[in-house]
């Protein structure tokens, strides 16, 4: 599948956007000052949406999880909590580094905003086996270079996601450049259907 291709699952239409529904994810970043690293957990091959891809710790955001982003980190670190059985200490850092809404011609759409996190020393991952079968830790630029050898199934908004992050050298450099940015909404395109489908971000040919 090309990397510019609509997610596994995803149902394309040409009726009224529906409205997207919140989520959060966890970028959980390990390394400390000297390097980089990030937490991938790979989706049941059985799921309808995305299954077998390797992604980031995260899910909707429910009402008791509150509004805001409050509710936002409260979903983010409950979903990183059911899925691999982290459990971030209470006062935890956690920075807003991207928010992504899933194009209008997609069927089923989120508004997901990811947090980057640092992991508690030692810890390491335990997939709970239904929504998520199994979890690493790898360099964003190693990731890229098992997806591009075929190694790694990557969808579209995790490729961009690791681009971004392969330009920091260590976890604290991300943390220092993404404490008090302002994150900017990004609302991807897509054109043609089919097989032809492709994905289009602002200032690419053709988006607008």
């Amino acid at each position: 599948m090309a990397t510019n291709q609509p997610e596994p699952g995803a149902q394309l239409h040409d009726g009224p956007a529906s409205v997207p529904r919140l989520a959060a994810t966890v970028i959980l970043l390990r390394g400390g000052a000297e390097q980089l690293e990030v937490l991938l957990v790979r989706r049941n091959l059985e799921a309808r949406f995305m299954g077998g891809a390797w992604v980031f710790p995260g899910g909707s955001v429910d009402a008791a999880d509150g509004e805001g982003q409050p509710g936002l980190k409260a979903a983010a670190l409950r979903e990183l909590s059911e899925e691999t059985g982290i459990e971030l200490p209470s006062g935890a850092e956690i920075v807003a580094f991207a928010r992504w809404i899933t194009p209008e011609a997609v069927k089923k759409r989120f508004d997901t905003w990811f947090f980057l996190a640092l992991a508690p020393a030692g810890i390491e991952p335990k997939a709970d086996g239904a929504e998520i079968v199994d979890a690493l830790w790898l360099a964003p630029a190693q990731a890229l270079k098992q997806q591009a050898a075929g190694e790694l199934f990557l969808v579209f908004p995790t490729i961009k996601q690791l681009q971004q992050l392969a330009a920091f050298a260590s976890a604290q450099a991300l943390l220092s450049y993404g404490r008090g940015r302002d994150v900017e909404p990004v609302q991807p395109r897509i054109v043609g259907s089919g097989e032809t489908a492709r994905i289009l971000l602002p200032g690419d040919p053709d988006y607008s």
